[in-house]
Protein backbone atom coordinates (compact mmCIF):
# COMPACT_ATOMS: atom_id res chain seq x y z
CA UNK A 1 0.00 0.00 0.00
CA UNK A 2 1.12 3.69 -0.93
CA UNK A 3 1.51 4.11 2.82
CA UNK A 4 3.58 1.44 4.15
CA UNK A 5 6.97 2.14 4.54
CA UNK A 6 10.21 0.71 6.34
CA UNK A 7 11.16 2.28 10.26
CA UNK A 8 13.34 1.24 12.97
CA UNK A 9 11.67 0.09 15.81
CA UNK A 10 13.80 1.17 19.04
CA UNK A 11 11.92 2.31 22.63
CA UNK A 12 11.66 1.29 26.13
CA UNK A 13 10.68 -2.02 27.17
CA UNK A 14 7.19 -0.92 28.57
CA UNK A 15 6.16 0.77 25.02
CA UNK A 16 3.67 -0.73 23.16
CA UNK A 17 3.74 -2.04 19.58
CA UNK A 18 0.90 -3.06 17.41
CA UNK A 19 1.40 -6.33 15.04
CA UNK A 20 -0.20 -7.09 11.51
CA UNK A 21 0.91 -11.09 11.52
CA UNK A 22 -0.53 -11.65 7.86
CA UNK A 23 -3.95 -10.43 9.07
CA UNK A 24 -3.80 -11.15 12.93
CA UNK A 25 -3.66 -8.36 14.89
CA UNK A 26 -1.25 -8.37 18.38
CA UNK A 27 -0.12 -5.90 20.72
CA UNK A 28 2.45 -6.30 22.86
CA UNK A 29 5.29 -4.76 24.43
CA UNK A 30 9.12 -3.91 23.12
CA UNK A 31 10.12 -5.86 26.61
CA UNK A 32 8.41 -9.10 25.38
CA UNK A 33 9.46 -9.22 21.99
CA UNK A 34 12.69 -8.31 22.90
CA UNK A 35 12.94 -11.00 26.21
CA UNK A 36 14.32 -14.00 24.02
CA UNK A 37 17.52 -14.20 21.79
CA UNK A 38 15.34 -14.57 18.67
CA UNK A 39 14.59 -12.72 15.10
CA UNK A 40 11.81 -10.74 17.10
CA UNK A 41 14.69 -9.07 19.21
CA UNK A 42 16.42 -8.23 16.41
CA UNK A 43 13.42 -6.64 14.88
CA UNK A 44 12.13 -4.61 17.91
CA UNK A 45 16.13 -3.42 19.35
CA UNK A 46 16.62 -1.03 16.75
CA UNK A 47 19.18 -3.70 14.64
CA UNK A 48 16.61 -3.97 11.56
CA UNK A 49 14.50 -2.07 9.92
CA UNK A 50 10.70 -2.83 9.81
CA UNK A 51 7.29 -2.84 7.81
CA UNK A 52 4.65 -0.44 8.70
CA UNK A 53 1.66 0.79 7.19
CA UNK A 54 -0.21 4.33 7.73
CA UNK A 55 -1.68 3.76 10.97
CA UNK A 56 1.07 2.35 12.73
CA UNK A 57 0.59 -1.39 12.42
CA UNK A 58 4.16 -3.22 11.49
CA UNK A 59 3.61 -5.84 9.39
CA UNK A 60 5.73 -9.16 8.99
CA UNK A 61 4.37 -11.67 6.46
CA UNK A 62 4.21 -14.91 7.97
CA UNK A 63 1.02 -16.52 8.97
CA UNK A 64 -0.41 -15.16 12.30
CA UNK A 65 -2.40 -18.44 13.33
CA UNK A 66 -0.20 -19.74 15.82
CA UNK A 67 1.62 -16.34 16.88
CA UNK A 68 -0.36 -15.56 20.35
CA UNK A 69 1.26 -19.00 20.99
CA UNK A 70 4.83 -18.00 20.35
CA UNK A 71 4.04 -14.54 22.11
CA UNK A 72 2.73 -16.50 25.53
CA UNK A 73 5.93 -18.11 25.69
CA UNK A 74 8.17 -15.10 25.03
CA UNK A 75 6.44 -13.88 28.05
CA UNK A 76 5.84 -16.86 30.58
CA UNK A 77 9.03 -18.78 28.88
CA UNK A 78 6.84 -21.78 28.49
CA UNK A 79 3.58 -23.07 26.76
CA UNK A 80 1.28 -25.84 26.34
CA UNK A 81 1.38 -27.02 22.92
CA UNK A 82 -1.02 -27.85 20.58
CA UNK A 83 -2.73 -31.33 21.34
CA UNK A 84 -2.64 -32.01 16.94
CA UNK A 85 0.26 -33.17 15.59
CA UNK A 86 -0.89 -31.18 12.47
CA UNK A 87 -0.64 -27.83 14.36
CA UNK A 88 2.58 -28.70 16.34
CA UNK A 89 4.07 -28.40 12.85
CA UNK A 90 2.66 -25.54 12.07
CA UNK A 91 4.05 -24.23 14.79
CA UNK A 92 7.30 -25.43 14.41
CA UNK A 93 7.77 -24.12 11.24
CA UNK A 94 6.88 -20.40 12.30
CA UNK A 95 8.53 -20.44 15.86
CA UNK A 96 12.02 -21.95 13.10
CA UNK A 97 11.45 -18.42 10.88
CA UNK A 98 11.62 -16.09 13.90
CA UNK A 99 14.58 -18.37 15.38
CA UNK A 100 13.30 -19.37 19.22
CA UNK A 101 15.55 -22.49 19.58
CA UNK A 102 13.67 -23.25 22.89
CA UNK A 103 10.67 -24.02 21.36
CA UNK A 104 11.88 -25.76 18.51
CA UNK A 105 13.22 -28.37 20.18
CA UNK A 106 10.54 -28.67 22.47
CA UNK A 107 8.34 -28.80 19.39
CA UNK A 108 10.49 -31.68 17.31
CA UNK A 109 10.59 -33.34 20.43
CA UNK A 110 6.42 -33.29 20.75
CA UNK A 111 6.23 -34.35 17.17
CA UNK A 112 8.86 -37.43 17.42
CA UNK A 113 7.09 -38.62 20.34
CA UNK A 114 3.68 -38.62 19.35
CA UNK A 115 5.54 -40.62 16.15
CA UNK A 116 6.59 -43.05 18.30
CA UNK A 117 3.25 -43.53 20.00
CA UNK A 118 0.91 -43.48 16.66
CA UNK A 119 3.33 -46.63 15.33
CA UNK A 120 2.19 -49.68 15.89
CA UNK A 121 3.30 -52.12 18.24
CA UNK A 122 3.51 -55.20 15.68
CA UNK A 123 3.72 -54.96 12.04
CA UNK A 124 3.30 -58.10 9.85
CA UNK A 125 4.23 -57.86 6.19
CA UNK A 126 2.05 -60.11 3.86
CA UNK A 127 3.77 -61.62 1.11
CA UNK A 128 2.61 -62.39 -1.90
CA UNK A 129 5.20 -63.94 -4.02
CA UNK A 130 8.92 -66.05 -3.52
CA UNK A 131 10.51 -63.09 -4.91
CA UNK A 132 9.02 -60.71 -1.81
CA UNK A 133 9.56 -63.67 0.39
CA UNK A 134 13.44 -63.95 -0.24
CA UNK A 135 13.76 -60.23 -0.17
CA UNK A 136 12.59 -60.27 3.74
CA UNK A 137 13.98 -63.02 4.73
CA UNK A 138 17.60 -61.37 3.18
CA UNK A 139 16.98 -58.10 4.45
CA UNK A 140 16.74 -58.58 8.00
CA UNK A 141 18.63 -59.98 11.33
CA UNK A 142 15.90 -61.41 12.87
CA UNK A 143 14.76 -65.16 13.18
CA UNK A 144 11.37 -65.50 11.20
CA UNK A 145 7.54 -66.87 11.90
CA UNK A 146 5.89 -67.56 8.84
CA UNK A 147 2.43 -68.29 8.71
CA UNK A 148 1.32 -69.39 4.86
CA UNK A 149 -2.47 -69.49 5.70
CA UNK A 150 -5.08 -70.33 2.54
CA UNK A 151 -8.39 -72.03 3.14
CA UNK A 152 -8.64 -71.87 -1.04
CA UNK A 153 -5.55 -74.23 -1.68
CA UNK A 154 -8.02 -77.16 -0.63
CA UNK A 155 -8.95 -79.45 -3.19
CA UNK A 156 -11.36 -81.85 -0.94
CA UNK A 157 -14.24 -81.10 1.53
CA UNK A 158 -12.58 -80.22 5.36
CA UNK A 159 -13.01 -82.54 8.25
CA UNK A 160 -15.47 -80.93 10.94
CA UNK A 161 -13.25 -79.47 13.00
CA UNK A 162 -10.85 -78.11 10.54
CA UNK A 163 -11.88 -74.59 10.62
CA UNK A 164 -11.66 -74.27 14.13
CA UNK A 165 -8.24 -75.59 13.95
CA UNK A 166 -7.48 -72.69 11.03
CA UNK A 167 -8.78 -69.98 12.94
CA UNK A 168 -6.78 -71.23 16.03
CA UNK A 169 -3.54 -71.56 14.17
CA UNK A 170 -4.18 -67.64 12.96
CA UNK A 171 -4.93 -67.09 16.70
CA UNK A 172 -1.72 -68.38 17.54
CA UNK A 173 0.24 -66.14 15.21
CA UNK A 174 -1.14 -63.29 16.22
CA UNK A 175 -0.47 -63.83 20.18
CA UNK A 176 3.19 -64.89 19.07
CA UNK A 177 3.83 -61.94 16.99
CA UNK A 178 2.56 -59.52 19.68
CA UNK A 179 5.07 -61.55 22.06
CA UNK A 180 8.07 -61.53 20.20
CA UNK A 181 7.82 -58.94 17.50
CA UNK A 182 10.76 -57.20 18.97
CA UNK A 183 12.85 -60.48 18.13
CA UNK A 184 11.53 -62.11 15.98
CA UNK A 185 9.94 -60.80 12.25
CA UNK A 186 6.66 -62.24 11.60
CA UNK A 187 5.42 -62.79 7.86
CA UNK A 188 2.18 -64.09 6.36
CA UNK A 189 1.94 -65.51 3.22
CA UNK A 190 -1.71 -65.84 2.12
CA UNK A 191 -1.55 -66.70 -1.67
CA UNK A 192 1.66 -68.68 -1.42
CA UNK A 193 2.24 -72.62 -2.75
CA UNK A 194 -0.14 -75.39 -2.70
CA UNK A 195 -0.34 -75.70 1.16
CA UNK A 196 -3.42 -74.89 3.06
CA UNK A 197 -1.86 -74.46 6.90
CA UNK A 198 1.89 -74.04 7.15
CA UNK A 199 4.40 -72.91 9.72
CA UNK A 200 7.82 -71.90 8.68
CA UNK A 201 10.95 -70.81 10.83
CA UNK A 202 14.37 -69.30 9.34
CA UNK A 203 17.44 -68.27 10.87
CA UNK A 204 20.13 -67.00 9.05
CA UNK A 205 18.34 -66.61 6.17
CA UNK A 206 17.92 -70.06 5.99
CA UNK A 207 14.73 -72.21 6.76
CA UNK A 208 15.91 -74.78 9.96
CA UNK A 209 11.84 -75.83 10.60
CA UNK A 210 8.43 -76.27 9.49
CA UNK A 211 5.32 -77.55 11.01
CA UNK A 212 2.65 -78.46 8.38
CA UNK A 213 -0.85 -78.32 10.10
CA UNK A 214 -2.66 -80.00 7.11
CA UNK A 215 -2.99 -83.89 6.39
CA UNK A 216 -5.21 -86.03 3.83
CA UNK A 217 -8.16 -88.86 6.08
CA UNK A 218 -10.49 -90.99 4.07
CA UNK A 219 -13.85 -91.24 4.70
CA UNK A 220 -16.23 -93.86 3.04
CA UNK A 221 -16.05 -92.56 -0.26
CA UNK A 222 -14.14 -89.76 -0.60
CA UNK A 223 -10.59 -87.75 0.69
CA UNK A 224 -11.07 -84.94 2.97
CA UNK A 225 -8.72 -82.41 4.30
CA UNK A 226 -7.89 -82.40 8.42
CA UNK A 227 -6.42 -78.99 9.67
CA UNK A 228 -4.55 -79.45 12.85
CA UNK A 229 -3.82 -77.06 15.42
CA UNK A 230 -0.22 -78.69 16.97
CA UNK A 231 0.11 -75.93 19.46
CA UNK A 232 2.80 -77.40 21.96
CA UNK A 233 5.26 -77.93 18.63
CA UNK A 234 4.50 -74.37 17.50
CA UNK A 235 5.75 -72.69 20.39
CA UNK A 236 9.16 -75.47 20.76
CA UNK A 237 10.14 -73.85 17.21
CA UNK A 238 9.32 -70.36 17.80
CA UNK A 239 11.27 -70.95 20.75
CA UNK A 240 14.35 -72.65 19.26
CA UNK A 241 14.06 -70.07 16.56
CA UNK A 242 15.08 -67.23 19.55
CA UNK A 243 18.32 -68.99 19.65
CA UNK A 244 19.53 -67.83 16.26
CA UNK A 245 19.22 -64.32 17.17
CA UNK A 246 21.96 -62.00 17.77
CA UNK A 247 24.13 -64.19 16.01
CA UNK A 248 26.75 -63.83 13.42
CA UNK A 249 27.14 -67.02 12.00
CA UNK A 250 25.63 -70.39 12.33
CA UNK A 251 26.28 -72.18 15.89
CA UNK A 252 28.06 -75.35 15.78
CA UNK A 253 27.39 -76.57 18.60
CA UNK A 254 23.77 -74.96 18.54
CA UNK A 255 23.40 -77.33 15.32
CA UNK A 256 24.63 -80.00 16.96
CA UNK A 257 22.24 -79.39 19.56
CA UNK A 258 18.93 -79.46 16.79
CA UNK A 259 20.38 -82.02 14.54
CA UNK A 260 17.54 -84.20 14.39
CA UNK A 261 15.08 -81.46 13.93
CA UNK A 262 17.32 -79.10 11.07
CA UNK A 263 17.99 -82.68 9.40
CA UNK A 264 14.11 -83.01 8.64
CA UNK A 265 14.07 -79.69 7.93
CA UNK A 266 16.58 -79.51 5.46
CA UNK A 267 15.20 -81.84 3.18
CA UNK A 268 12.26 -80.04 3.89
CA UNK A 269 10.22 -82.86 5.00
CA UNK A 270 7.66 -82.60 8.42
CA UNK A 271 5.04 -85.28 9.32
CA UNK A 272 1.69 -84.19 11.11
CA UNK A 273 0.89 -85.53 15.13
CA UNK A 274 -1.03 -88.50 12.73
CA UNK A 275 1.25 -89.50 10.51
CA UNK A 276 3.61 -89.86 13.62
CA UNK A 277 1.60 -91.84 15.21
CA UNK A 278 0.80 -94.03 12.03
CA UNK A 279 4.78 -94.48 12.24
CA UNK A 280 5.85 -95.02 15.38
CA UNK A 281 2.74 -97.84 15.43
CA UNK A 282 4.30 -99.57 12.34
CA UNK A 283 7.56 -99.27 14.21
CA UNK A 284 6.06 -101.32 17.49
CA UNK A 285 4.36 -103.60 15.42
CA UNK A 286 7.87 -104.51 13.00
CA UNK A 287 9.60 -105.05 16.99
CA UNK A 288 6.75 -107.30 17.88
CA UNK A 289 7.66 -109.07 14.81
CA UNK A 290 11.10 -109.65 15.42
CA UNK A 291 10.73 -110.70 19.03
CA UNK A 292 7.72 -112.91 18.23
CA UNK A 293 9.12 -115.09 15.33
Amino acid sequence: MSGDHKTVIKGNPSQYVKLNIGGSLHYTTIGTLTKHDTMLRAMFSGRMEVLTDSEGWILIDRCGKHFGTILNYLRDGSVPLPDNSKEVAELLAEVKYYCIQDLIEACEMALLKREREAEPICRVPLITSQKEEQLLINSTAKPIVKLLINRHNNKYSYTNTSDDNLLKNIELFDKLSLRFSGRVLFIKDVIGSTEICCWGFYGHGKKVAEVCCTSIVYATDRKNTKVEFPEARIYEETLNILLYENRTGPDQELMQATSSRTAVAAGMTSYTSDEEEERSGLARLRSNKQNNP
